[in-house]
Order: C-alpha cells, then structure tokens, then sequence
C-alpha cells in the first residue's frame, strides 16, 4: 500500500510518499520564510504561498519517490484544524489528484498526523498515551486506535510552544522562537529565576501557561528604565538565565501533569508500555530528555519522532493517511476542510464527520 500525503496547514508546503512497510519514499518541504519580519504566521500570506508552491512540491516528491502516481493506492491531505486558507489549498490538491487518478481521498486530522507519527518512526503499539505539543495545541490523549482518542488534558489557555514563541518575542529572539529559546537556555541558570507553574495543585492533567508568559514579562519589565518593554535592554547572560528558567518551569508543568496522567493511563490500560512526544515543541531536546526520565521511572517506553518529523510535514500526514486507509475510512470529494476539528472524538463520530467505511 503506498500513500501521497499533502501538508498546508500553517506555514510549511509539504509532500511525502509512504508505503506499509514503514518506508519513506520521497519527501518534498518548503518552510515558508516570509512570515520572519512580522513575528509569526499571517495567514494570507501563507496561504498564497501554498497556492504558488503545492504543485512543485508534489512534482518534486514524486520525482524524488522514483515511482509513478498511478502506483499510488490513495491520496490524503491535512484537512484541519488549521488555517483555513492553507488547508483549503492542500485539500483541493488531493481531491483534483484523487478525481484525475481515480484514486480514494482521506482527510486527515492534522493532530491525528502528529499523534500517529511515532508507530512509523518506532514501534508504538496501541494503546499508548501521548503528550502533543505544538504551537497552536497541547494535550493529553490515551490513544486507543486510528480515530479513537481519549483526551485526559489540554492547556486551557497558551499552548506551551505558542508560549515559547512569545517569549522570546519579547526577549527580541526572534521567530520561530522555540529553537532560540532553548539554544539561550543551554548557556543559562535555571535555577536564577524562580518561575510559577500554573494549576500545580488543580488534581487534573489541565495545562495552562498564560501566567508562566505574564511572570516571565514582569521580569523583562524590571530590566525596562521607564517601564516600557520595548525599551528594555538585556544582556547575553540575563537572557540566557530567563530562558533557562522559563523552558525548566514549562517543563516541569508538563512532567507533573504527565505524572498523574501516567497513573491514569496505568489503571485503565495496564498493558500500555508507551510514552509518546509529539508535536512542534517535541523537538526540544531538554523536553525530550526529561520526558524520557520520566518514562523510565514509571516503567513505560518514551517515543518521539525525529526532529525533523516533529514539525510540520507530509510523512506524518502520508502515514496517518495511510492507517485510516487501512481500516478502511476513506472520505467523499464534497469533504469540507475544518479549520477546528477536535482530535478526541470518537472514532464513528470522527467517521461521520468526514470518514466512510469503504
């Protein structure tokens, strides 16, 4: 079985090929540069950079994948949540692929792609539970099967990487702002400032780092002479020290709530042997290495994808494409693209709401 899968759901124009053996047969991306001078994604402007790249891309990986497109079994797109303009780009991409080649279309959760990634990768087996964190999400999920999500926590307010990219927006790092943060915290104290972590005793595996974000900026304001943050001028190692200490007390929060989590999943699942990370800020190799320590502790497996499947791409879409076809959902050419589309509804809900059984 081989799968075309199509990624334009935020600022990365990505293809890749898959087959059932777990092999990658062509992959194309383009990071969309554009978005750098104003500090984060606009979405008009991504999506007309999807408009002008998705068919190279796609020329450009099956170039690259060796084989023809008629030997492509099914074509499946990131089909939400997302912005809507380049989900919309992707998925009508399919779709004229799918009708032309009379080929079966599957929409794919975008979510689903992250939390799937890793039984590529690895060897997950069902069921496991899962921290996805990215930019725009952050959760806890017992994953059960293709489509069948059990959701124990989500942030109620950031997700933990749009905290990361906010920080070090007012730390003037630049954008994205996760992979500066933790190149300043690598040379930093992170025991220097004494950070909070919020809903530490709420008894649930909720996530919130709005109050995380707003401590680490009355910090900056202190260093601001007229109280102006955009006037404030921070040195090197200051700015190294908030960095640590910010990614240590982020960090902490989603080792504590995994913690509970773990016990969750335990008594519900005792043959469950997973943990899995995944998501944008999944590459954070101090996230990584401290959720790995954890897993260890509770005598569970830790997983992750590469680094460079951890981010935006077409092999996790191909791949979760692929696992949906297999069971067999394949979904009609009126499908509409969900800029929303929550990842813990059940799987004949998830179904009804753009899957069919073939």
């Amino acid at each position: 079985m081989i799968v075309l899968g199509i990624e334009s759901s935020c600022d990365e124009t990505a293809a890749a090929i898959v087959n059932d053996k777990k092999e990658i047969l062509g992959q194309s991306l383009l990071s969309q540069e554009e978005h750098k001078v104003f500090g984060g994604v606009v979405p008009e402007i991504a999506a007309r950079s999807h408009l002008d790249h998705i068919d190279e891309i796609i020329e450009h990986c099956i170039k690259k994948s060796g084989i023809s497109l008629k030997d492509i079994d099914t074509i499946a797109a990131s089909s939400g949540p997302g912005l809507i303009g380049g989900v919309v780009v992707g998925v009508m991409a399919a779709k004229a692929l799918a009708l032309a080649l009379n080929k079966p279309f599957v929409a794919v959760n975008h979510l689903e792609g992250h939390a799937l990634c890793a039984r590529l990768t690895s060897n997950v087996e069902y069921p496991y539970l899962l921290l996805l964190v990215s930019g725009g999400h952050c959760q806890i999920l017992i994953v059960k099967d293709v489509g069948d999500f059990e959701r124990l926590g989500t942030t109620i307010d950031d997700a933990a990487g749009e905290a990361f990219d906010k920080v070090a927006k007012m730390l003037n790092l630049g954008y994205p702002g996760g992979p500066m943060i933790e190149k300043m915290a690598s040379v930093g104290n992170e025991n220097r400032f004494v950070l909070p972590r919020p809903l530490h005793n709420s008894g649930d595996c909720n996530l919130s780092f709005s109050g995380l974000k707003t401590a680490v900026r009355k910090i900056i304001e202190s260093y601001a002479q007229d109280g102006n943050i955009a006037h404030t001028i921070i040195n090197k190692q200051d700015t190294a020290d908030i960095c640590a200490s910010f990614q240590y007390a982020a960090t902490r929060s989603l080792c504590e709530k995994l913690e509970l989590a773990i016990k969750i999943f335990k008594q519900k699942y005792p043959q469950g042997k997973d943990l899995v990370v995944s998501g944008g800020v999944a590459a954070n190799t101090y996230l990584r290495s401290h959720l790995k320590e954890l897993a260890e502790q509770n005598g569970l497996i830790f997983s992750a994808p590469p680094i460079q499947y951890c981010t935006d791409n077409g092999v996790m879409i191909a791949w979760a494409g692929l696992e949906r076809f297999a069971k067999g959902y394949t979904n009609e050419l009126d499908f509409k693209p969900r800029p929303r589309w929550p990842l813990d509804e059940n799987a004949p809900k998830a179904a009804g709401a753009g899957g069919v059984k073939a």
